[in-house]
């Protein structure tokens, strides 16, 4: 979500990067960095490593007042967490669908909203982005009325079918139950780890509003890296973010499991 950005820098473009974790709230340090210039806001809906939960909703009203594009990497929470693209005004979102979705890499899913479709200048053309696909001999050809004019060519069919298989399984489901069980397993490891406090430091917001499914902690008296090491060994599956360890329990994560982690934690 920041070397795309920063990769139009041959084109003019500026890129602005925003400090979360300053005394304004991290939507405050967001839209401070706004003016008359700025043409589009792209935020991480969670953050990669601290498992930071942005109000989506605030951000997207201010751009919108502004006439200012708003893109959402959807990555962290799409699949554990709900999310409403006209709620938080989103014009774009965008999220791979091998993390909280539970799909294969190489798939990923993309929203445009119909009002900013035309203010995007496409740079690759196919056959599968124009408006009649299945035309081959017609030599007239113009672009698909919907967001398939951003497909420019042939579809990765065996990723497609795997992660509708995947998507199935989450509507089963219900993504009411999945938020409701992700939450309840981050509140589980926020407070075993809050309550020991002289062992280890919480990097992840203990708010509930503030946190989604990821949840990042820092041992005090050990190093992070020999932990995440120890970790492995015994088959916890984790990962080294931002300075801690990132545990991201999914729905179907028994608590159990969380119990035999949390145990291992001990030196």
């Amino acid at each position: 979500n920041r070397i795309v950005w920063e990769s139009l820098a041959k084109f003019g473009v500026e890129t602005r990067a925003a400090g979360l974790s300053g005394d304004a709230s991290p939507e405050d340090a967001i839209l401070s960095r706004i003016d008359h210039h700025t043409r589009l806001v792209s935020v991480s809906s969670v953050q990669y490593a601290t498992g930071l939960k942005l109000d989506l909703e605030k951000i997207g009203a201010a751009c919108r007042e502004r006439d200012t594009l708003f893109c959402v990497d959807a990555i962290q929470s799409l699949g554990a967490v709900g999310l409403d693209v006209q709620t938080c005004r989103a014009d774009f979102v965008m999220a791979d669908g091998h993390k909280w979705m539970l799909g294969p890499e190489g798939v990923a899913l993309f929203y445009c909203r119909a009002g900013a479709m035309e203010r995007l200048e496409l740079q690759q053309y196919g056959w599968h982005m124009v408006e009649d696909h299945g035309s081959y001999d017609n030599p007239a050809w113009r672009l698909a009325s919907s967001a398939r004019r951003f497909e420019c060519g042939s579809p990765n069919m065996t990723g497609i079918h795997a992660l509708n298989a995947s998507l199935s399984l989450i509507q089963e489901i219900g993504m009411p139950a999945i938020e409701q069980r992700v939450t309840e397993n981050s509140r589980y490891l926020i407070d075993h780890l809050s309550a020991q406090g002289g062992e280890f430091l919480l990097l992840t917001p203990a708010e509930d509003h503030r946190h989604a499914g990821i949840v990042t902690f820092r041992p005090l008296h050990e190093p992070t890296g020999e932990l995440h090491e120890r970790l492995r060994n015994e088959n916890v599956i984790c990962a080294l973010r931002g300075g801690g360890i990132r545990f991201s329990p999914h729905f179907y994560t028994p608590r159990e499991q969380l119990d035999q982690a949390l145990r291992l934690l001990q030196p």
